[in-house]
Order: C-alpha cells, then sequence, then structure tokens
C-alpha cells in the first residue's frame, strides 16, 4: 500500500532542461553544416582532376564547425540548466 503512494507521487522529469536541449540542437546545426560544407568537389570522370576539392571552404573551414559543433554538444550536457 505504502509502495503504491510512493510510485504514485513520483514525477519523471528529464535528464536535461530546455536550456541544455536548445545548445544541443545549435551544436547538431553546427556539425550538420560543416559536414554539409565538406561533401562535393568530386569529378564525374575519374581521368580528370578537380582541384576544387582542397578547396579552403573543405579543408579549413567545415573541419572548424565540426569540432565547434562538438564543443558546443560538450557544454550542452555539463550545463547545469537550474543555474541562472
Amino acid at each position: 500500500m505504502g509502495e503504491k503512494k510512493r510510485k504514485d507521487k513520483v514525477k519523471p522529469t528529464f535528464v536535461f532542461g530546455k536550456k541544455n536541449y536548445k545548445f544541443m540542437f545549435i551544436g547538431l546545426a553546427c556539425i550538420a553544416l560543416g559536414f554539409i560544407l565538406m561533401s562535393g568537389g568530386g569529378s564525374d570522370d575519374p581521368n580528370v582532376f578537380n582541384p576544387e576539392i582542397f578547396s579552403w571552404r573543405r579543408i579549413r573551414l567545415a573541419p572548424t564547425l565540426v569540432l565547434i559543433g562538438f564543443g558546443i554538444q560538450v557544454y550542452a550536457i555539463l550545463l547545469n540548466p537550474e543555474k541562472d
């Protein structure tokens, strides 16, 4: 009898708060944008070399965005949602 009352009083709670999920979605968007910027640059003909594969966007910008996105994800996980 007492255990049933105790189970009724327990409310399910989320592990993370609204602030954490907001930062997680921002980090996920950064990671997705980085991978989108990294794609492409190939050639339809394997005998033709396309130097666009070594562009600044694919070599520097896209991996940096992916790493920033992962950093934001770590921050979102470690963020205390109750602290203002």
